[in-house]
């Protein structure tokens, strides 16, 4: 059996505290306004394509950015990045930072584009 490595560790850990969410329920509640989608990856990977109706905040900036973006600690949210190992990592890190309703993407954008959800470009 394969050793995990501390990265995957530390993700296995933060995946233990938080809930994840399947593509098709984040597509419900993102179109229905009862969620905000945060995709956490890079620029560059925003940029040649992500979730229609995304909102970008990349993981190096989330925590400084997201009480201007979403004041609301109540306001549901959903991370997510390209395979879901580092919004899990977000969602962990919002949940510390007292928001209480934080979700992550199962499976990230690879399992938004393979249920075939819309996606967009900047």
């Amino acid at each position: 059996m394969e050793q995990l490595s501390r990265f995957q560790k530390l993700v296995a850990a933060a995946k233990r505290n938080i809930t994840e969410i399947s593509a098709a329920d984040a597509k419900k509640q993102a179109e229905a306004g009862a969620a905000i989608l945060i995709d956490v990856r890079e620029e560059e990977d925003w940029k040649e394509g992500h979730a229609h109706g995304a909102k970008h905040l990349s993981r190096g900036v989330i925590e400084l950015e997201i009480e201007d973006e979403i004041p609301d600690p109540k306001k549901p949210i959903i991370c997510y990045c390209g395979g879901g190992s580092r919004s899990a990592l977000v969602a962990e890190s919002l949940q510390k930072m007292g928001y209480e309703n934080v979700r992550s993407l199962a499976g990230g954008f690879r399992a938004w584009k393979d249920a075939g959800l819309p996606t967009a470009e900047s």
